[in-house]
């Protein structure tokens, strides 16, 4: 059997697009030198010699310009080649995208979605509704108005398993002039930007009530005072005491706002001094022991660890404690004592602060270190409380990196505890060289 012969490599077939150009040019060259030979004997008329000449150096000259441009002229059209599948080029780019994605086709049908949309919506199975994956009746309008070639943009609130807000947008994907046979859904989550929002709003109308309230009441006094009590030496010392109390409340509210705004502009600056909790602790204590006295309550203080070093603010880890500790003093004074314990294991530092009081209803939990959350209101403002205690600690906690843990039961009392990060031993700005 004969062996079929050789086909020539393409190369010999085939003139590259180069030597075409290359011999373009010189035919071009010997038309118009022939030309103007044909013209210069006469042969040749000159109002047919002209045009001629005008055409073939017009013809070089576009040649010319489009060959500097890497292109060239070619008698037959020569078609693009599609890709083989472009939605395996669609898929690999929406797997790309940092925020959900689906990919659905103009009957509704899911034909892929990217590891954000799987964390979002679950499991993504190819080839069921998108109904199945997205359960919003919004979502099949938008790709039903989406195939006439326009986006659409709708938000989407859930309320099971989790509240969520998601702002969903539908785009048609069209390929050169055909009608969009699929579509790119993309979400962007609104859940905590709205939670945000909402603090924002409660934060203004939480602080201006808590101004109101005690200057409603300054300016009631100091109406009675310049009208019907005068004259009255009894009732002036009386309304003179409360309005000193109102004054402090709003003062103490007042700086503990800028407080609070402070810490949250630092927040992103982690203190780098050397100090021991352990002689914080004890100051702390000494401090509050003239309160534990007042109210009756015994204040101990443990210490399973001697010391323990911790890079921050020596100032703000006393505002922490300090709170800590007169919120045990005031609200756990039921249960007749308070134990403080410092200790340090598995590279951080813990202080506990634990009351025997009434304890905390667990569905007050989550939500005490809100600014201005009181477990209950009245006793709160009794206790000459801003409702911006806990606040302050979980933030300052926050800028040295640390935590807050919060165990309760009702009638068992509460464990406040703080955790932060031990210092390296390394350190070399100490608390003592920077007192010195």
């Amino acid at each position: 059997m004969n062996a079929a012969p050789e086909k020539p490599p393409e190369s010999t077939m085939r003139a590259s697009p180069r030597a075409k150009r290359v011999r373009g040019w010189w035919l071009a060259a010997l038309a118009l030198f022939a030309i103007l030979l044909l013209a210069a004997f006469g042969w040749l008329p000159s109002y047919i010699a002209l045009p001629a000449i005008v055409a073939v150096a017009t013809l070089m000259a576009i040649e010319i310009r489009f060959a500097s441009r890497g292109m060239t002229i070619d008698a037959a059209p020569r078609l693009v080649p599609a890709a083989a599948d472009p939605t395996a080029g669609l898929v690999a780019l929406i797997n790309a995208l940092p925020e959900p994605a689906l990919l659905v086709d103009r009957t509704s049908t899911l034909i892929a979605g990217n590891v954000p949309a799987a964390a979002v919506f679950g499991r993504i199975r190819a080839g069921e509704p998108i109904s199945f994956t997205v359960r919003n009746p919004q979502i099949i309008e938008a790709i039903r108005a989406a195939a006439s070639g326009r986006t659409e943009r709708f938000e989407i609130n859930e309320r099971f398993p989790a509240e969520r807000a998601l702002e969903a947008h539908v785009a048609p994907i069209v390929f050169a002039h055909e009608l969009p046979e699929l579509f790119l859904l993309s979400f962007r989550d609104l859940t905590q930007e709205q939670r945000l929002a909402q603090m924002r709003t409660d934060f203004v109308a939480n602080a201006s009530h808590e101004l109101r309230t005690p200057l409603a009441s300054l300016l009631g006094f100091i109406d009675t005072l310049q009208g019907s009590a005068r004259n009255d030496e009894k009732a002036r010392e009386k309304f003179l005491k409360i309005m000193g109390e109102q004054a402090h409340r709003m003062s103490r509210l007042i700086n503990d706002l800028m407080s609070l705004s402070r810490i949250e502009l630092g927040l992103h600056l982690q203190p780098q001094t050397r100090v021991d909790l352990a002689r914080i602790i004890a100051q702390v204590c000494d401090t509050m022991g003239s309160l534990a006295k007042e109210r009756g309550v015994a204040l101990t203080l443990k210490r399973e660890a001697q010391e323990a070093f911790v890079l921050g603010d020596r100032d703000e880890l006393i505002r922490v404690f300090e709170n800590l500790v007169e919120n045990a003093l005031k609200y756990g004074a039921s249960g007749k004592r308070v134990e403080v314990t410092l200790s340090a294991a598995a590279g951080e530092a813990a202080v506990s602060v634990r009351d025997f009081g009434p304890g905390i209803a667990p569905e007050h939990l989550p939500r005490l270190t809100e600014r201005f959350y009181r477990v209950d209101v009245e006793q709160s403002r009794a206790q000459g409380g801003t409702g911006l205690g806990l606040s302050l600690v979980k933030h300052i906690l926050a800028r040295h990196r640390g935590a807050l843990t919060i165990e309760s039961e009702p009638g068992k009392g509460a464990i406040f505890t703080a955790r932060i990060p031990l210092a390296d031993s390394g350190i070399a700005k100490t608390e003592a060289a920077t007192a010195s």
